[in-house]
């Protein structure tokens, strides 16, 4: 068997981590190995033992015994080699140890304990987790998406509680009710008494007679079902969307938990997207950067006329006001940033040739001749 590893590691966090970079954490981590998302062999088995980490650093008794004792105070074998080698501080700490090793405290006497374990009533469903990718201009616009997929819904028929009737559902006689059972334990320091779930109601407190003919008595049923997802515009690649009550299913008559979309956005052949921004080079010529010119300018909404002043350089960056991104959250959308690249032709014709030689005569005076100025500075 594996050696286990620690709970900390697992969550990659620190042992002095608080509960919010606790559940962060491990949101993080559920997301990237949900067998669901990651289809890796070792996936199921590190969301497992994510979990499992998450289980016990989230709840601060089950943490305070895992700091004190390690694994030992999780699975009951005791360490420390005996009662006398645990460093505790106090009956507090001992009532700790009990509680980790037999389910319960030590209470008020040797002879009882208080109730430590409530019964296993309606519970929520995990969260589900997908990816899905759309093109970088419904990233801007937003669209409507429909996605099909598999969910255990409450049945309809009996509203999740399984049973055929209200009439048909009566209190479990065994825990009367309570969803809970009390067994005891004799040990060398007195009777124990721990509290666990009802064997026979499962937590429930209940016992059907008759159960639903349409889910069998599950409370639920298999559905392959269309849901509408609206994207909003604006939406950036990585983002989630959530859908309420499309996650894994409840136990118990629980809700179902909700359903996380994160979204890709397949990258523009030219446009790029820097936050609301949207980034494009255009190419000019020497003579337009020269003496400056009008261009028509391809934006995500269309075309959009801009000028080009004289005298323009290479790589300058030229800005269109609101031609960007629609900001997701109803702010002012972005500006298109254009970067001007200045193409040198490699083809010319004889009357060009004659033209550029004019201009090259010119600027024979070391004024307008820039690499003579550049090489000036070096004198």
């Amino acid at each position: 068997m594996a050696e286990k590893r620690d709970y900390y590691d697992v969550l990659g966090i620190s042992k002095s981590a608080n509960d919010d970079e606790i559940r962060k954490a491990y949101r993080s981590l559920a997301k990237k190995y949900h067998p669901d998302v990651n289809k890796a062999p070792d996936a199921e088995a590190k969301f497992k033992e994510i979990n499992e980490a998450y289980e016990v650093l989230s709840d601060k008794q089950k943490r305070t015994t895992y700091d004190q004792f390690g694994f030992a105070g999780m699975d009951g074998a005791q360490a420390g080699g005996g009662f006398g080698g645990f460093q505790s501080g106090g009956f507090d700490d001992l009532n700790d140890i009990f509680s980790s090793f037999f389910g319960g405290g030590m209470g008020d006497s040797f002879g009882s304990q208080r109730s430590s374990r409530r019964a296993a009533g309606p519970q929520r469903g995990e969260d589900r987790y997908m990816k899905t990718a759309i093109d970088f201009m419904d990233a801007c616009f937003g669209k409507t998406e429909n996605i099909t997929l598999n969910v255990d819904e409450k049945c309809t028929r009996c509203g999740g509680s399984g049973a055929y009737s209200g009439s048909d559902i009566e209190t479990c006689s065994t825990c009367h009710g309570s969803g809970t059972v009390i067994t005891q334990q004799r040990t060398a320091f007195g009777v124990f008494q721990s509290q666990g779930v009802c064997p026979d109601c499962h937590g429930t407190g209940k016992r059907i007679r008759r159960v639903c003919p349409e889910c069998g008595g599950t409370g639920y049923r298999h559905n392959r079902v269309t849901v509408e997802v609206k994207i909003p515009a604006g939406i950036a690649d990585g983002q989630q969307l959530k859908v309420a009550g499309k996650g894994e299913r409840g136990t118990n008559g629980g809700d179902n938990g909700d359903l996380y979309i994160q979204i890709h956005v397949r990258p523009h052949s030219q446009f790029i997207r820097d936050g609301k921004n949207i980034l494009l080079e255009i190419p000019v010529s020497a003579v337009d950067a020269t003496l400056g010119c009008t261009v028509d300018v391809p934006t995500i909404n269309g075309d959009v006329t801009m000028k080009i002043p004289a005298g323009t350089q290479e790589g300058t960056q030229l800005r269109l006001r609101g031609e960007g991104v629609a900001d997701i959250r109803g702010g002012k959308s972005g500006d298109q940033l254009c970067t001007i690249r200045i193409q040198i032709d490699k083809k010319l014709s004889s009357k060009e040739k004659e033209l550029y030689k004019s201009l090259q005569a010119e600027q024979s005076d070391s004024r307008k001749n820039p690499f003579d100025s550049f090489k000036k500075m070096f004198n």
